[in-house]
């Protein structure tokens, strides 16, 4: 993990780059951001076949209405017969993931089910989560849930919904070879078929490219501004200024770590290199470091 120090003095930890993999939140949604990868994808942990989907949509923004709790969809796209698709990547235990699931599921419906609009207009929906946990503890490496009738098994409700937990640490004995392919893939990122082997390939052109790097770098920098805002709740006087100087000093310590070049760090900060050493050194930053780190980038 990498030291990053922000505006505030917080230290936080950033996994290295190229240390991530396809159950990184970035990571899926750079690899899955191929149409193809994606497609492939659903059709494997829905069990049916997909015709075409739309372009996907990342980290979509959910609020049901006033004061609601709002949520961020990490993937989410629709097929040719307007179902829709939440997949979600799930690294760290969480004991309310299926009512967590239950609520995206409400939220997906809000956004279909316009004023006015009839019910009718809810079409299939599909809440998948892949984890690196077997939240239910029973083994499996797929879970696929519908609503049934308690006393009828084979009698479904009829409301469309599906929820699937992906668990990547579980048995594959029981399912068939391309998931097993994907499944083992995910756990370990040994490619042992065509489909693992092009998500490997996407994977090393996301870290082969400049620009990926620094994208993920600003992310991660954005987000632990943003818990730092939590921290300092309250001092909302400088805010602007304190976000813009503190995004500017954490380019900086990139800078200096070699994670980034000066040119880069300048774009995202949108200046000129020269206006981005300037502001480096009004700040205190010496540009001896900076130009000594430059020359081994």
């Amino acid at each position: 993990m990498e030291n990053i120090q922000t505006s505030g003095g917080t230290k936080d930890r950033i996994k290295p780059f190229e240390e991530l993999t396809l159950m990184d939140d970035y990571m899926f949604a750079a690899v899955m951001n191929d149409q193809a990868n994606l497609q492939h994808l659903l059709e494997l942990l829905t069990e049916r076949k997909i015709t075409c989907i739309t372009p996907a949509q990342f980290q979509k923004t959910e609020k049901e209405g006033y004061g609601s709790h709002g949520i961020r969809l990490d993937l989410y796209v629709l097929d040719e017969k307007d179902c829709i698709y939440n997949v979600e990547v799930q690294t760290s235990s969480n004991k309310n993931l299926p009512k967590r699931m239950r609520y995206y599921q409400s939220v997906m419906d809000v956004d279909v089910l316009r004023p006015a609009a009839d019910y009718a207009t809810l079409g299939e929906s599909f809440v998948i989560f892949i984890c690196n946990y077997d939240h239910y503890r029973k083994g499996d490496c797929i879970y696929r849930f519908e609503n049934l009738h308690t006393e009828i098994s084979e009698m479904k409700l009829g409301d469309a919904t599906h929820k699937i937990v992906v668990n990547i640490r579980g048995s594959v004995e029981n399912v068939n070879d391309q998931l097993k392919e994907l499944v083992v893939y995910l756990r370990s990122g040994t490619a042992t078929g065509d489909y693992t082997r092009r998500l490997d390939e996407s994977i090393r052109q996301v870290k082969a490219s400049e620009e990926r790097r620094m994208e993920y770098m600003v992310m991660k920098i954005h987000e632990m501004e943003i818990r730092e805002e939590g921290r300092e709740e309250g001092r909302e006087e400088g805010r602007e200024e304190g976000r813009e100087e503190g995004t500017l000093k954490t380019l900086a310590e990139l800078v200096r770590k070699k994670a980034i070049s000066i040119r880069t760090a300048a774009e995202q900060a949108k200046l000129s290199e020269e206006a981005f050493v300037a502001k480096m050194e009004a700040m205190q930053v010496r540009e001896g470091d900076l130009h000594a780190a430059v020359k081994s980038v």
